[in-house]
């Protein structure tokens, strides 16, 4: 099968051909990208899910979507130690530069320009080589207090969204990586808006952890936000995302060969791309079939495992990388967080820190108390392959 013509494009953040078992998240984010444009509200969204199962790929959609209805939206991706004032000043800045060519938002876009200024000015904040050129509103968005002074930035940029007619959606990817001040100063903004009822809708993404890290922020947080799931795919939604695209192409692919398949990738959107990809790659012309999958897994899993596996390994301490062994070396997981101190001879609380620092780097996180489980899917049978009973190869 001609390679160049493989549909399956495994990748972070790469959309999948088909975006098969996510029409529910999809729908409601619809209604509401919908109903903010009718100046009616809706619960924020919160997308939480394990590393590949495609919140990027669905926020990605979701913006599609908002901008396709007339929304202005502003998308970020939250890195490690940087704090959301910064992410948030260019965003903004361009997202109501798009709301002034409209002339009933004219004044009130130069309103919210002119409070993103005192708002820059406030926490020393630069935007390139260049600067916002308007004068700073005194006394609005220039405490030096996120949770003072986002709310009023979002304040009027929503009102100068809903003068033009318009909706603003931010969508930040990343979400557990946020400074927990600046989390609760988000939540407090959203909460602001939503109480003045002006056009603006939030979706973001993170690890399962975020729904616990909100709840921390805000005890109102629960009812600002819904939280959808986004899981493994089930047997119907996998067989979909796989014979779907291969169909589309005019080939096909065995029964057989797609119950290997979703044996080996558990139903992982990111997995089934990257057996997919390799599936007809490997595949002849009379289409893919058993032998074809069963030959996919050795090139897949070593694709997996210098990759997707590897980097995020990499980004671990060597203490560090001999607690996620151990937790590896107990089997299937979630992990009592005493046995792994057990394991490795020491106490649960001499282990507090080294585990909280994992977290923080988005490794594992706590299902519940005193458990802890791999935020990576299949991350245990990765360092079993490479590294189990063998802590010195850390």
């Amino acid at each position: 099968m001609d390679p160049v013509r493989n549909p399956f494009a495994p990748g972070a953040g790469s959309r999948p051909p088909e975006l098969a078992g996510r029409e529910a998240i999809l729908q409601d984010a619809r209604t509401a990208i919908e109903r903010a444009l009718l100046g009616k509200q809706s619960r924020s969204q919160m997308l939480l899910g394990l590393r590949g199962v495609g919140k990027t790929v669905l926020l990605s959609k979701i913006e599609e979507m908002a901008e396709g209805a007339g929304h202005v939206t502003s998308s970020i991706e939250a890195p490690e130690g940087k704090m959301l004032s910064e992410l948030l000043l260019p965003k903004i800045n361009q997202a109501l530069r798009k709301i002034s060519i409209s002339e009933n938002a004219k004044a009130k876009a130069h309103q919210a320009l002119r409070a993103l200024r005192s708002f820059a000015s406030a926490f020393n904040l630069k935007y390139g080589d260049t600067s916002i050129s308007v004068d700073p509103e005194i006394g609005v968005a220039d405490s030096g207090d996120m949770e003072e002074d986002l709310p009023e930035l979002f304040v009027r940029v929503g009102e100068a969204a809903r003068a033009a007619g318009r909706a603003w959606t931010l969508l930040i990817d990343e979400v557990q990586y946020l400074h927990p001040a600046d989390l609760a100063a988000l939540i407090v903004a959203l909460h602001k808006v939503n109480q003045k009822g002006l056009p603006v809708l939030f979706f973001g993404a993170g690890l399962p952890q975020v729904a616990a890290l909100t709840g921390n922020a805000k005890s109102y947080a629960e009812r600002l936000f819904n939280y959808p799931s986004v899981k493994e795919l089930n047997d119907k939604d996998a067989d979909a995302a796989i014979r779907q695209p291969i169909n589309d192409e005019g080939e096909s692919i065995d029964d057989d060969a797609i119950k290997e398949i979703l044996k080996k990738t558990k139903g992982y959107p990111y997995f089934l791309q990257e057996w997919g990809y390799q599936c007809w790659n490997i595949a002849g012309d009379s289409g893919i079939k058993l032998k074809d999958a069963v030959k996919a897994a050795a090139e897949a899993t070593k694709r997996l495992d210098e990759g997707f596996f590897k980097v995020r390994f990499d980004r671990l301490t060597p203490k560090e990388r001999e607690y996620v062994i151990a937790m590896a070396n107990l089997g299937a997981g979630p992990y009592r967080s005493s046995d792994v101190a057990d394991l490795l001879h020491e106490t649960t609380q001499s282990l507090g820190p080294r585990r909280a620092q994992i977290i923080s780097k988005g490794m594992i996180y706590s299902p519940s108390h005193g458990d802890i489980a791999f935020t990576v899917p299949m991350f245990n049978e990765y360092l079993i392959r490479n590294f189990a009973k063998n802590t010195d190869k850390a």
